[in-house]
Parts: structure tokens; C-alpha cells; sequence
């Protein structure tokens, strides 16, 4: 149930506009002005107390005027705002500069991209390492005892990988060990493959058996390699927000967050187990650093399965409106340039 009346509610949302646009408290005259309302500045004062006890504004000591509170800015966030979508020259701009590519030159340029667009921190977290599944095996000869292995995940990812061997193997061995991989392992992880493995290679002959092991071993490394990880640019651009820089304790506990980086993962990992663009205000997150921040959140897939997300970080006072379609739209052409690359 909404608990302010249509007046109540015209008022917040004019107050957190005009504190978005330039950073001061509102007073009830400028609400007054720029409301539309026919209202004195006495009844919007009235108002203006009425939505402080219900903790959705706080007036700060040094003036007369009103600021959003995060309990005002998740109202504002969930039933006031109206977001329109990137206009489609916008969209393919960005598309323009998420081209095919290498899934960590994609995922590093996503994250420039959504701190360029928003001039805010950006961060892309890699896909999870149990999310990392074989899409296909290859093998080539390289010497007489030094064999290619090529491990293309679904993902995207390409990883190489130098297997040696006690004897050396004929290009019809190589492809029938990659045609046998590719039919009984495809689409399951290192791990999946690793419990099953020992079985196979009891019915395989022993001369083969070393090969398969091999590939497993280096299979295995690899998908240590793809542990999570992400990708995090602009932080540098915080340090130019007045609202964060003027806490410099707080601004230190944030860097050190980034540096930690196992709770914004967790963070972010809420994400991918949610649809569409999450937004966390202040609090919310759980994460002290981020009392004064919020952080907007989106996952992306490749193939229709979800492999990681992205987001942004920012200030409380950021314009939601300009930035969730930023976020969603990278998210999207994310997931649309590591699925295009199969």
C-alpha cells in the first residue's frame, strides 16, 4: 500500500529532483516554485514535516531546507521514477564499442564503457569458475611429444594449453581423442568431468588413457584460471564526487572494499540470481563502505545462461533515471557480443 497521498508524493519527488540536479538542501519555497502545485509555502512545509517523520527527508543542521534520505531515495527509486530507454543511435554507439571479441577484452572494455557513460566506478565480474563449462576440445600436433590443447568454454573463453606426452600421437588420434571429448564431455564443468573421468579411462586403451589425463590435469588449470574475478574502472572518478571526497575516512574504507574485493563480489553475485537491473541504496547493500553509495547491478549471459554481472557504483544522489538504462543496456549488449562470438 502507497503510503503518501498524490501531493505528498508530487512534493518527494520534486525535493529529490532538485537535490539530484545540484546538491543542496531544498527549501520549501524552491518546492514550492518548482512543484507545479498551487500550494503556500506553509501547507508545503507541513508536508515537507509530515514526509521527515515518516524518514524519508532529513534536514540537514547548517540549513532550513530538506535532503532525501535512502529510505526516500528507494520510494523515489521504486514508485516515482520514470526511465526511458536509449534512444536507438545511442544504442548502436554503444554497440559500436562492444564488438566480438576476447571475453576478457569485452568484459575490461564493458566496464571502461559503463564508467565513461555515468562518470562513476564500473565493474564487470567475470563468469564464475562453476559456471566455466567445456564447450568444445581440440588437439595439434606441435612436435613429435608436444601436443596443442585448445579448451573453448561456453563462455566464450579460449585457453591453450602445452600438453606433454611420453609418445608422440597421429592426427587421426588426436581427432579421434577430440571427437570422444567433445561427445561425452561437452557442456559439463572440469569438475563434472573430473568424477567421471576415471571410469572412461578404464575402457579406453592405456595408450590413450595418458592423453585423456592429461587433457583433464590442463583442463583442470585452466579452469582455475577462469576463477571469479571482475574488472573494476573509474574508482579514481569517486574521489571528484563532493558528496563521498568530503568523508575521507569513509572514501578509505570504500578503496579498501575495492581492494578486498570478496564483499562487493558477493554483492554482485546477488545479481545474477535476479532478472533484470537490481539497485542497492545505501545500507541496503549490507556493506558498511557503501553507506553512501549505491550501487545498480544487472546480469548477463551468454547463450541464455547467465555466466556474471555488471554495475555501477556511484553516490546516493546520482541521476537513476540516466544511469539504470545505461547499466541494462550494457548488460544486454554484453551478453548479445559473448553469444555472437559463437
Amino acid at each position: 500500500m502507497n503510503p503518501l497521498d498524490a501531493r505528498s508524493q508530487i512534493l518527494l519527488k520534486t525535493l529529490i529532483e532538485r537535490h539530484i540536479a545540484d546538491g543542496q538542501p531544498v527549501g520549501s519555497r524552491a518546492l514550492s516554485r518548482y512543484s507545479g502545485l498551487e500550494l503556500s509555502p506553509a501547507t508545503v512545509r507541513n508536508v515537507m514535516s509530515d514526509l521527515e517523520e515518516m524518514g524519508f527527508i532529513a534536514s540537514p543542521h547548517t540549513s532550513a531546507g530538506r535532503i532525501p534520505t535512502a529510505l526516500g531515495y528507494r520510494f523515489f527509486v521504486d514508485s516515482l521514477l520514470t526511465v526511458q530507454p536509449l534512444e536507438n543511435a545511442r544504442v548502436r554507439a554503444l554497440e559500436g564499442q562492444l564488438l566480438p571479441d576476447q571475453p576478457q577484452r569485452l568484459i575490461s572494455s564493458a566496464s571502461h564503457l559503463l564508467s565513461e557513460l555515468t562518470q562513476f566506478a564500473g565493474v564487470v565480474v567475470a563468469p564464475r569458475k562453476d559456471a566455466v563449462r567445456i564447450r568444445q576440445f581440440e588437439f595439434i600436433s606441435l612436435a613429435e611429444n608436444r601436443i596443442l590443447l585448445i579448451i573453448v568454454t561456453t563462455g566464450g573463453d579460449v585457453q591453450n594449453r602445452l600438453l606433454l606426452t611420453r609418445r608422440a600421437y597421429t592426427s587421426a588420434e588426436l581427432h579421434g581423442a577430440a571427437t570422444y571429448l567433445n561427445e561425452h564431455f561437452a557442456g559439463l564443468s572440469f569438475e563434472e568431468i573430473r568424477r567421471r573421468v576415471g571410469d572412461e579411462l578404464r575402457q579406453l586403451r592405456s595408450d590413450m588413457s595418458e592423453l585423456m589425463a592429461a587433457t583433464v590435469d590442463a583442463g583442470s588449470d585452466a579452469a582455475e584460471d577462469s576463477a571469479t574475478s571482475y574488472v573494476l574502472s573509474g574508482e579514481t572518478k569517486l574521489l571528484d564526487i563532493e558528496d563521498l571526497s568530503s568523508n575521507m575516512s569513509r572514501l578509505r574504507e570504500l578503496f579498501k572494499l575495492f581492494e578486498q574485493r570478496t564483499g562487493l563480489l558477493q554483492l554482485l553475485d546477488l545479481s545474477n540470481r535476479a532478472e533484470g537491473v537490481q539497485i542497492f541504496i545505501g545500507g541496503e547493500s549490507g556493506l558498511a563502505p557503501l553507506d553512501g553509495c549505491s550501487v545498480i547491478t544487472a546480469p548477463y549471459e551468454v547463450d541464455g545462461q547467465v555466466v556474471g554481472s555488471l554495475g555501477v557504483i556511484g553516490p546516493t544522489r546520482m541521476a537513476y533515471d540516466r544511469v539504470i538504462p545505461i547499466v541494462d543496456i550494457t548488460a544486454r549488449l554484453l551478453s548479445n557480443a559473448l553469444s555472437s562470438r559463437h
